[in-house]
């Protein structure tokens, strides 16, 4: 069976075992017994090399290739690797994607890339018959979301996303015995929100590129902007050009965790009202502020960021609220907390599995809380392969949790709510918004579309 065929009860039921799985103290290397699966990387910052790193700690894989147009960041990611994976070998270093893809020598390529280049990347790694692993959001318009799927159809490959809520332990302890238990009852709300002041406001002067650092082949198909820094880690979130916002960055994943535990598709509606309110003096062009409204048939989902300020609820600034009848939970990539009606209360922590991957606190940039989850949603994503199973992040879900964060954009900006009809790949009603359902590729781009992958 195609693994694209497997539905979505299936798929959730994985979570679920991942989670046991992760509480059963798995060590490293759990799919040893099988082949040696040959691993790319397509992005070498911060989050790729943290995702191939938590990948080489629960697989038996080799990293042989990885790219990065910064030829610093690509030699320095060379190297940890090295240390790190059995073999002690160093991948191969490539500068341009497609040259690492032409061997089709890959079984497995992460993609860790800055958003505009996820969907391009992906289709072409599974035209060249590698499983992928793609981060979030995996577009950045919503007819490459559609491309994306259908190519993940047409070439019968596993792509799993890097929504790693999905895997992380409390939260799918969360789900289990707090949602599909009952004890919410009958759900009314869901509140979503982000607080934390991670937009860049800088204004850097324009400057020369450095020598080690292709600066055409990172802007890939997006707008070319007047370089003035090295875009990594940050920089490059702070501009549309390159992604949708806090709402592509953050939304995405309380949004699709929502989704996941209450089982929910694509909203009926969306609206979106917000804009650069408070930190107008930054180079930055994306909100400051913004709500959104995700309606479904049974309840409203509703999103707020504020770039400033401080978090209504200080122990919660990034997290989903679910109202129920009988209760509420609150629920963090941290923690979450359950109180009922009637004064019981249920409290969480989030995994650390310090003891059992030393290296991790050595690690530069980690994120200790998150590093179980990506280890449990890799092994997830391994078992798919093995198995030819949908992983529980699957591309679907992935562009409909994406897309719904994209609408809301296309929803902010003309002032006025959508209805997207993922059939005919229309905004209902709305021939404007229907033509911003695909954004202007860099001339030399050609943008995917889901008839012709």
């Amino acid at each position: 069976m195609s693994f694209t065929e497997i539905n979505r009860r299936r798929f959730l039921s994985t979570a679920t075992a991942t989670f046991a799985s992760t509480m059963g103290g798995l060590k490293a290397h759990e799919h040893s017994e099988g082949k040696k699966y040959r691993v790319g990387v397509i992005g070498c910052g911060w989050y790729g090399k943290s995702d191939v790193l938590r990948l080489i700690q629960v697989a038996e894989v080799e990293v042989t290739k990885i790219c990065d147009p910064d030829e610093e960041m690509l030699a320095g990611a060379a190297e940890i690797i090295s240390q790190r994976q059995k073999s002690g070998r160093k991948p191969e270093m490539f500068s341009n994607y497609r040259k690492m893809l032409e061997g089709k020598d890959l079984d497995i390529v992460l993609i860790g890339s800055p958003d505009h280049w996820h969907a391009m990347q992906m289709i072409d790694s599974v035209k060249a018959g590698a499983h992928v692993y793609v981060q979030k959001p995996i577009s950045v318009d919503v007819i490459e979301g559609e491309a994306m799927v259908a190519a993940a159809r047409k070439y019968d490959r596993v792509v799993q996303v890097g929504t790693q809520r999905k895997s992380t332990p409390h939260l799918v302890e969360a789900k289990k015995n707090i949602i599909d238990a009952g004890l919410l009852g009958d759900i009314g709300h869901v509140e979503l929100c982000c607080y934390y002041h991670m937009r860049a406001n800088d204004n850097p002067p324009e400057q020369e590129v450095p020598s080690h650092f292709d600066y055409e082949e990172w802007t890939g198909p997006a707008p070319l902007r007047p370089f003035d820094g090295m875009p990594h880690r940050r920089w490059w979130r702070a501009f549309m050009e390159y992604g949708n916002g806090i709402m592509g960055d953050m939304c995405i994943h309380m949004l699709d965790t929502t989704r996941w535990m209450l089982d929910l598709g694509w909203p009926k509606k969306i609206s979106s009202t917000g804009g650069i309110y408070v930190q107008t003096e930054a180079k930055s062009n994306t909100a400051d502020t913004q709500s959104a409204t995700f309606e479904y048939p049974d309840f409203s989902v509703n999103w707020q960021h504020r770039t400033w300020g401080k978090a209504p609820d200080p122990a919660y600034p990034w997290a989903l609220f679910i109202y129920g009848s009988k209760g509420t939970l609150k629920a963090s990539v941290h923690k979450y907390d359950f109180m009922s009606s009637h004064g019981e209360a249920i409290y969480k922590e989030a995994l650390f599995e310090r003891e059992m991957y030393p290296e991790d606190v050595q690690e530069k940039d980690i994120e200790l809380h998150a590093a179980p989850a990506t280890r449990a949603h890799m092994r997830d994503f391994m078992n798919a392969i093995e198995k030819n199973e949908s992983p529980v992040s699957n591309i679907e879900d992935g562009h409909v949790s994406t897309a719904s964060c994209i609408l809301a954009n296309l929803s902010m900006d003309l002032n006025r709510p959508l209805a997207y009809d993922p059939k005919k790949r229309e905004v209902t009603g709305d021939p404007e918004a229907t033509k911003l359902l695909q954004r202007a590729y860099r001339e030399g781009h050609e943008h995917p579309h889901p008839d012709r992958v």
